[in-house]
Formats: structure tokens, C-alpha cells, sequence
């Protein structure tokens, strides 16, 4: 960062630097705000994650010029002494760390529940007893089923607003029954918000909780058998990305019917720096982290991504370029699905004054390119067949 004004909160008062204790520093969402702190504020951060490559670019170059104000320690939060020695030197711990792929929750639900819930208290109760400030990551998950999902389809209500935008005080949270594991990941999520919640009203945790739906943008998830396992299904977007480069069809989990909103990395990411710098406007309160100006079914998704592919890849599409396919046959037994989410702003804006700017065509070629340049030539390779001689 260059030096020079004095930068101001929204209160108009100077920002102090900080040290921030970033756990999950190495994925897609911590990648991004390590990038922002480092390049935009004076602030130093402890980066921790199992792994660093989404962060190299970060810790390489020792003559950069934020080189003495980030520091990457590999540590796995499960079993690591050294924990709570790094929240202590921190003003503010960030927690990022989580399983997140729906495909997991039904196949490890057991991991699903550890990482969300077991792992995280630790650094809730470090942060509470040395009296530090955590924000914790949860998820959109935690709202469940929409009031309206319940209902006919061809009901009128269905349509009202109050049956299924989500607002973050009022919006009840809704999982399947137990045997639908995919809720796993959703109440493990929940029970933490209601622990970090439970420690800020009995013993003056200072906390604010960030709910996203759908971050897009370049480094988010894997491309699987080059940069992931082969047999691994990331997220919707990272699915069909995986699904243009290598010229197959993008799969529609159950026709493709369920509406999602999707939010491009950096303006998120502009969201979690009002957080970080404006503690007295942040601090005890959820928000809702999203775009519900970039609502689409994920088939009208489908179908806006082979566009954007087509632009920016200078490909044409293949003949047929969705299939339709059953969750059971996708993430197996025991999926279940959310009809809407549709976040909420009104908090966010009132606390914060800040709003998504980007379109979903914007962040979906600004994404898109990203995964061409970087996979298309990986996965030419690991798809051609030596020929025969």
C-alpha cells in the first residue's frame, strides 16, 4: 500500500492498523482479502492454511513491498498448539476455515460436521477468553428451505417476497429431515453461529458473522484432475466451468429448477473490509453477503456460462450443451435442495452503506476468462488420447 492521507472509517475517524489472524488464508475468499488488505490498507496478516498455492503470488517475491506484513503459517486448526498463540498476537481473528462443496455433505458428513462445528470452537473460545475480535464465516446454507418451498406451486403467495427473501432477524432457518445428510453442513453452520452468538451475550465476545451466497470469481474451488482430484465435484459454477473446458455437457441436477444468486469476489470482498475497519458498526450483527440482482435458475445459468464460454474461449458450443440428471444420481442418497435464496440487504446497507455493483454477466466473463487461461491448455492434455501407432 502507498503511503500517504489518512485513511477514515465510515465515521469519519482514522483506521489504526491491525493484525488480523486469517484462518483458512489459503482458499478462494481468503486469497482474495489477503490481496485487498495487502494492496489497499497498512494492516499485517497472519495467514494460516493447510496449504498456500492460491497465496504464493503472495509470499514469494521477499522484496515486495508487503513483504514484512504477511506471514504464512501451516497449520492444521484441528491439532496445532500453536492456535491460540497466534490468535493472542492478533487484533482480529477471520475464520474462513470449512468444508463447503455440497457433494461432501452427503458423502462426509462426519467431516462436514468436525470441520464446521468441532474445529471452530477453539477459536471461538480463544477469541473470547483473551478478548479478540472474531469474524466468523458461516453460510446462506443456515436459512434452509424458504417458507414458500412449503407451499402449492401454482400458490399465489409464492411470490411474495416475505415467503422467501431471507433477512438475517426475522427469516426462520429450515433443514430436510435427519436422513437427508446434505443438511449436515447447514446445522453444523448454524450451531456455531448460535455459540459465537451465545459468547457475545454472556461473556462480551466481540463478533460479527458473515453469511455469503454464492462468491464468483477466479480461484474459487478446483478444475478436477488438474488443479483437484479427479473424482471430486466442486461447487455449481466450478462444475460447469470443468464442463465447458473439457466440451461436455453441463449437468442439471434435477431439471436445474432451484434460483441462486451469485456476487462477484471483489465486491464481496469490499464488504469484509467495511467489516474489518468499522468494528463499531459491525460488531454483534449478521449479515447477509449477496447480489439479489443477479437471481437466475441454475439452468438459465447454464445457459448464460456457454454464451460467455463461447466469447471468451472463441469456441462454439457443443450441440446439446445441458443434460438433465436426479440428485441421487449426481451426490447419491440422501440430497435434498433449498428452492430459493435470495438474500436480504437491509442490514448491510443500513450498518455499512454498502451495496453489489457487479453484473452476472460481468463476473461470469471476468470468471470465465480466468479458468480459460489458466485450464483450457491443462485440459487439452489430460483429455487427448495418444494416438495409435
Amino acid at each position: 500500500m502507498a503511503s500517504g492521507a489518512v485513511r477514515l472509517d465510515l465515521d469519519g475517524k482514522p483506521i489504526k492498523p491491525i493484525t488480523i489472524c486469517m484462518i483458512g488464508a489459503g482458499g478462494f475468499i481468503g486469497s482474495h482479502l489477503c490481496e485487498k488488505l495487502l494492496n489497499e490498507t497498512p494492516h499485517k496478516v497472519l495467514a494460516l492454511d493447510v496449504y498456500n498455492d492460491k497465496i504464493k503470488h503472495l509470499l514469494e517475491p521477499d522484496t515486495s513491498e508487503w513483504a514484512e506484513r504477511i506471514q504464512f503459517h501451516r497449520i492444521n486448526i484441528k491439532h496445532d498448539s500453536r492456535l491460540e498463540g497466534l490468535v493472542k498476537m492478533a487484533d482480529l481473528t477471520i475464520n474462513l476455515a470449512a468444508i463447503c462443496t455440497p457433494a461432501d455433505y452427503n458423502t462426509r458428513p462426519l467431516d462436514t460436521i468436525y470441520s464446521n462445528f468441532i474445529d471452530a470452537l477453539p477459536v471461538v473460545k480463544y477469541c473470547s477468553e483473551n478478548n479478540k475480535r472474531l469474524i466468523h464465516f458461516s453460510t446462506c446454507e443456515v436459512y434452509g428451505k424458504t417458507i414458500g418451498s412449503f407451499l402449492p406451486k401454482d400458490h399465489p403467495l409464492r411470490q411474495d417476497p416475505e415467503f422467501y427473501v431471507l433477512k438475517e432477524d426475522t427469516s426462520p432457518c429450515i433443514f430436510g429431515s435427519i436422513e437427508k445428510q446434505r443438511w449436515s453442513y447447514a446445522c453444523a453452520k448454524q450451531l456455531i453461529e448460535r455459540l459465537v452468538y451465545a459468547e457475545g451475550a454472556e461473556n462480551g465476545l466481540e463478533f460479527t458473522i458473515v453469511r455469503p451466497f454464492n462468491w464468483i470469481g477466479p480461484r474459487m474451488d478446483f478444475i478436477p484432475g488438474i488443479d483437484g482430484p479427479s473424482e471430486g465435484v466442486p461447487r455449481v459454477l466450478a462444475c460447469f466451468s470443468n464442463n465447458l473446458l473439457r466440451r461436455e455437457p453441463l449437468k442439471l441436477v434435477d431439471g436445474g429448477e432451484s434460483q441462486r444468486t451469485f456476487i462477484y469476489i471483489k465486491d464481496a470482498i469490499e464488504a469484509v473490509l467495511l467489516m474489518i475497519e468499522n468494528p463499531e458498526r459491525a460488531n454483534g450483527h449478521i449479515f447477509n453477503v449477496g447480489n439479489p440482482n443477479n437471481e437466475v435458475t441454475v439452468r438459465q445459468l447454464a445457459e448464460m456460462m456457454t454464451k460467455v464460454y463461447s466469447k471468451v474461449s472463441g469456441e462454439t458450443a457443443i450441440e446439446s450443451p445441458t443434460i438433465d440428471v436426479s440428485s441421487k444420481e449426481f451426490y447419491g442418497e440422501g440430497y435434498d435442495d433449498s428452492d430459493k435464496r435470495i438474500p436480504d440487504m437491509t442490514i448491510i446497507n443500513r450498518q455499512l452503506g454498502w451495496n453489489p455493483k457487479t453484473s452476472l454477466w460481468d463476473l461470469l466473463e471476468s470468471t470465465l476468462t480466468y479458468q480459460h487461461r489458466t485450464y483450457a491448455e491443462a485440459v487439452k492434455k489430460a483429455t487427448s488420447k495418444p494416438v495409435a501407432s
